[in-house]
């Protein structure tokens, strides 16, 4: 018998065997990702009813931390007739409008900033003393001087954001520039390439990783950027109902404004994910769930 004839039914019993693994593997994917989605409800769930029967018991005093009922009328009620400031959407919209602008600016910023510093040696050695010792300064403390300086516009949200934003993005990029692998850099020397064409085609993009990790955390920076400032002082902002409800003694609205904010801040998480999974769909699966 020709040896043709036998190893074409063993190939085809081979890649029937690896098809049925990669099945029982996204079986077991799929299974995991539900009891994951599982555990998460059931511990928030448990967590909540724990906090609603504890202040309903007066085990813990209702006035000052509320419970999930009042905190979800109070969000129904901002939601339905608005809030003091005017319309719940607009509040949300307001934050959020500060937020990006400033989280753009500082990521901006602090990318084009690390990428130069980590690839000139000597701008590293002229800024960097003066980049560490901002970085040690209490950023927040800024905010009542941009204030100041800017006025209860958003323009001095924004400066708040930036400042939050900037300097992890800086420190990711900067270190990703550093890690590059140094035979990359030197083939694409041989071949020809310029400064510049290393720096867009070889550091950038190797770099890429090391920046999308920062995107995640510099975004919830932004926001508290954003919160801070309309906190001390604003004509509206989920940081302006915040004080508000504070002011009033209203800690369900402090709460609720509280919830909203994680909202947000949950879907701009999932976005950027989804937008690192794409971008990096050459990476293999296992590297990712290592992460």
């Amino acid at each position: 018998m020709p040896p043709e004839t036998v190893s074409a039914p063993v190939a085809v019993v081979k890649s029937g065997a690896r098809a049925d693994r990669s099945r029982e593997r996204a079986r077991a994917a799929r299974r995991r990702r539900l009891l994951v989605y599982g555990a998460r409800v059931l511990l928030l769930v448990g967590l909540l009813g724990l906090w609603e029967g504890l202040a309903r018991a007066a085990v813990i005093d209702p006035f000052n931390f509320s419970m999930p009922s009042k905190i979800w009328d109070q969000m129904s009620q901002w939601a339905l007739y608005g809030t003091p400031q005017g319309p719940l959407w607009e509040q949300i919209w307001y934050t959020l409008y500060e937020a990006l602008l400033g989280w753009v600016i500082g990521v901006l910023a602090g990318v084009v900033l690390g990428i130069a510093l980590g690839r000139v040696r000597f701008l590293a050695d002229v800024l960097g003393p003066y980049i560490k010792v901002l970085n040690a300064l209490p950023r927040i403390v800024l905010a009542p001087i941009f204030l100041i300086w800017f006025g209860l516009g958003p323009a001095s949200k924004v400066a708040s954001a930036v400042v939050l934003v900037f300097f992890p993005v800086f420190f990711n990029a900067f270190q990703g520039a550093r890690e590059v692998d140094r035979n990359l850099v030197a083939n694409s020397r041989i071949l020809g390439a310029s400064n510049r064409q290393v720096t867009l085609q070889v550091v950038i993009p190797s770099a890429t990783s090391w920046i999308f990790t920062s995107l995640h955390v510099s975004f919830g920076f932004a926001l508290i950027g954003a919160i801070v400032g309309e906190y001390i002082g604003a004509t509206k902002g989920l940081g302006l109902l915040v004080s508000a409800s504070q002011g009033t003694f209203n800690a369900a609205g402090v709460y609720a404004a509280m919830v909203i904010l994680a909202v947000v801040a949950l879907l701009a998480e999932g976005l950027l994910a989804f937008l690192e999974k794409r971008l990096f769909r050459w990476k293999p699966s296992d590297a990712a769930d290592g992460r």
